[in-house]
């Protein structure tokens, strides 16, 4: 990529709204899970790196739901809280017991609110 076009990229990304930025970064770790998931050959670094960034996404977001200051409302709140419990859930069943299908849900629920966050739904 042209050093213009890295610096439209980063401007871009900064001047982007919030709800958009959080959309791209489901959808990263959507794509980075989905990559696993069609390559399986076992449990391997990519695997590892894909739940990792996953798991770190959803920290971010389930820390910001709880915050007191966050102006959504409970229930919204309450939502996003109960799905992030389940991608933990989840990600501590694949890295115990890794089966590329167990993927599916993590990439479904990443692309779904990617979605509802893009207007896309």
């Amino acid at each position: 990529m042209s050093h213009g076009a890295q610096a439209y990229a980063r401007t871009s990304q900064t001047t982007a709204p919030p709800r958009e930025i959080e959309a791209q970064a489901l959808l990263k770790a959507a794509r980075q899970l989905q990559d696993v998931q069609s390559n399986w050959t076992g449990p391997d670094k990519n695997m590892h790196n894909a739940l990792l960034f996953n798991r770190r996404l959803w920290t971010i977001f389930m820390s910001a739901v709880e915050t007191n200051d966050n102006p959504q409302p409970l229930e919204v709140r309450q939502n996003i809280a109960n799905i992030g419990v389940f991608v933990m859930k989840q990600t501590i069943e694949m890295q115990l017991n890794p089966d590329p299908a167990k993927l599916k849900s993590l990439i479904d629920i990443n692309c779904n609110l990617a979605a509802g966050l893009s207007g896309r739904v």
